[in-house]
This record gives structure tokens, sequence and C-alpha cells, in this order.
């Protein structure tokens, strides 16, 4: 499926969000074996899958690119500490806005447009209507800060993190639809400190190994990995500064509507060493996809139920599923016949 954005739709209030066939069928399903295991499961970011592949380009673009570009605009409107770039981190910003826009120009000509001489450049993004000429490097030449600016136009959150005495540190981002985490909170964070309230993987060491492996990734060399959880209803923004507007949701769960409230929600995450600054550009590309969808092919609806049955009670908890966990496992155990 090429892209193909389709009219807004909303993450909130009245929750128009839903996902055309193509999109259930590009849907980067989270789960490769029938039980749970928890694992760093990192793979080089090369493309996989063929063509219209959640997989297939270095920035995935698809038809919720206008619904996502509102609701963070939306996000920012109100909370505008969502975005946030520490001094140093500057030429780290320009260096996100030129793997970026490379990327897409390549990727995506049909839609976005760059065009440089030296290092006067000229960025168009058809899709939103934009046009600006700026001096690359010169943040006055921009009608905003450039993590913003980029981060505006881009389908998930970003992070930027600095790398310093064996260390990676959270010191810049753009964070409008997080799985229930503060960019604001874990701001200046070490890769440790803002991974401590993940159970299970400190004492097997996993936070450890994938440190040492994350500081030796070389320019050119992108790797991958997806996590997952889940939400109710198609809400992008679960931040712990707007708990109040969804945290009572988790109790409207029915074995009724737990097909259409409840959604798996995976993260494409990408961690990108930048060339100038040596700092890591780390993406967190979310998707939502309801049960209801899940459960429309048949290999993964069975695959689900059988994770779910298995997972580990402290990730149930730390998921924030332990209302409606057994619910989910007796809708799906109805797709699962023969387990």
């Amino acid at each position: 499926m090429r892209v193909a954005p389709k009219e807004i739709q909303t993450f909130r209030d009245d929750f128009t969000y839903t996902n055309s066939p193509e999109a259930i069928q590009r849907f980067p399903f989270p789960f490769p074996e029938d039980d749970y295991r928890y694992s760093v499961n990192m793979e080089p970011h090369t493309p996989k899958g063929g063509e219209g592949s959640a997989y297939e380009k270095f920035l995935d673009i698809d038809e919720h690119y206008l619904s996502e570009m509102k609701e963070r605009s939306l996000v920012l409107k109100d909370m505008p500490h969502r975005c946030l770039a520490m001094e140093h981190m500057d030429l780290a910003c320009w260096d996100m806005i030129e793997r970026c826009m490379v990327s897409l120009a390549e990727d995506y000509p049909e839609h976005f447009v760059l065009e440089c001489d030296g290092d006067n450049w000229t960025w168009e993004n058809k899709l939103l209507d934009i046009k600006d000429t700026f001096v690359f490097g010169d943040s006055s030449t921009l009608p905003m800060p450039p993590m913003e600016y980029m981060g505006r136009q881009l389908q998930g959150d970003f992070a930027l993190l600095d790398q310093r005495e064996g260390d990676l540190f959270l010191d810049a981002g753009i964070i409008t639809c997080p799985a229930d985490w503060s960019l604001a909170f874990d701001a200046g964070m070490s890769f440790s400190e803002w991974h401590g309230p993940v159970p299970m993987a400190h004492s097997e060491g996993i936070f450890e190994r994938a440190l040492k492996y994350l500081t030796a990734i070389q320019v050119g060399k992108p790797v991958r990995r997806l996590n997952w959880t889940m939400t109710i209803n198609a809400r992008m923004d679960t931040s712990p500064e707007t708990y109040h507007e969804w945290g009572h949701e988790r109790t409207s769960v029915t074995p009724e509507n737990v097909g259409e409230k409840v959604y798996l929600r995976v993260e494409l995450q990408v961690l990108d060493r930048m060339p100038r600054s040596n700092a890591m550009m780390f993406s967190i590309r979310t998707y939502l996809m309801s049960l209801e969808d899940i459960v429309s092919n048949p290999e993964w609806a069975k695959r689900m139920h059988r994770v779910m049955k298995t997972l580990p009670a402290p990730l149930i908890d730390y998921k924030g599923l332990t209302r409606y966990h057994g619910m989910v496992v007796d809708y799906l155990s109805q797709f699962d016949k023969a387990n």
C-alpha cells in the first residue's frame, strides 16, 4: 500500500479513528511466538515485508498521517512542554532535520521535496501545505525551533539521546503520543533511570546488555524493535499529564464491548546514530488496532490469545491491563478453538 492519507479522524472525544483493510494487513503484529517472552528483540532497520510494509521505508507514513499531525498540534497547543531540547542538543536537532527530510524526500517524492544549495535549503511538505527556505544550522531562519519544526511533520514520537560517559541521556524530544510516560519527568535521565519502572528485565540483565548494544550502534546502521501495550479506545495521548482524561476508561470495558474498546498498541521503535552530534535519534511510531480488527486475521487471533494467557502477572500490572485482562483472554478464546 502506497501512501494515501485519508481525511482527518480523531483520537479523542468521539474517536472516529478507523483502520482500512489495507492498514490492518500492514499492521506490525508484535508476537512472534505463542507464549510471551521478554526480550530486547533488536534487528537491523532494513526493508522487510515487501511493498507497503510498515518496515519498507526508514520513516513510515500511512493513511493516518493527517490525523496524527492534527492530534499533535492539539497536544502542543495545550501543553507546549511536550516538546523540549536542551541547549547542548542543538546540533543533534539539525542532524534529525537532515536525516528525516532526506529520507522523506527520497522515499515519498510525491509528497515531500528537498532542494539543497549549500546551506540554503528549501523544504516542501505537500500534505501539510508547507514550503520553507532556511539556512541549515541557523535556527533563526526556521518558523519554530528545529525539533518542533520537524516533529510536527512526522508520525510518531521522537527523542534525541545524548551519549556520554558510556550511557544515553534523554535530552531532547517531541512526545505527544506516549504510552503512560512523560517527557517533562524523564528529561535528562539516563537509560537505566527512565527504564526503572519496567519489571523483570533488570534482574535478567536485559537492560545492561541493551545499553551496551545501543551505545555501539554506528552511523548508517539503524536498528529497530517492537514494543506493545494496550489502551482503551483509539487514544494516542496516554500521558500522565492527561491521565484524568483516560484513566477511568479502563473501567468502561465489559464482555460485550471488549472487542471494540480495547486496542493493541504497538510501537515500532528505531534507533539511529546521528553523524555530526553522535546523538541517537529514537523514534517511537505508534500503531493502534482494535481487538475486532485483530481477530479478522485468524492466525493473529489465536496467537494473541495464547500470549495473553501466558502473560506474567507483573507485566499485566505494569502495562495497566489488570482490570480487563481476563475479558481480553475470554474474548480471544473463542477464536482459538484448538487451545
